[in-house]
């Protein structure tokens, strides 16, 4: 019997009962919760990290967006909230789309 000891989606037990096999879970209290969320964040950016094509890659970016939402959650704010504050900072800083790769800065 393989053993897991890790965070997974709310419906995996309910599909793994329909598979015919039995699982044991247990729910999380917070501090558990919040260390188990940032290490399927760690686990899904390796395994978007290692995908071998657009379709695998969009598949780990779904996850991580899922564990974002969630750590939204944990965080006292919703994904709207997080969504805004990405907003504020793209607009005072930039995102990331001109690809700009910073070298050096020359000190006075």
């Amino acid at each position: 019997m393989p053993i897991y000891n890790k965070l997974v989606r709310d419906r995996i037990p309910e599909i793994i009962a329909q598979s015919g096999k039995t699982s044991s879970t247990r729910i999380l209290d917070e501090a558990e919760y919040i260390q188990e969320i940032r290490q399927k964040m760690n686990e899904e950016l390796a395994e978007y990290k290692a995908a071998a094509n657009d379709e695998e890659a969009m598949e780990e970016l779904a996850d991580m967006l899922e564990l974002l939402h969630a750590a939204a959650v944990i965080h006292g704010a919703d994904f709207n909230r997080l969504e805004a504050i990405r907003e504020q900072k793209a607009e005072k800083r930039g995102g990331f789309r001109e690809r700009i790769f910073l070298i050096e800065v020359e000190d006075d």
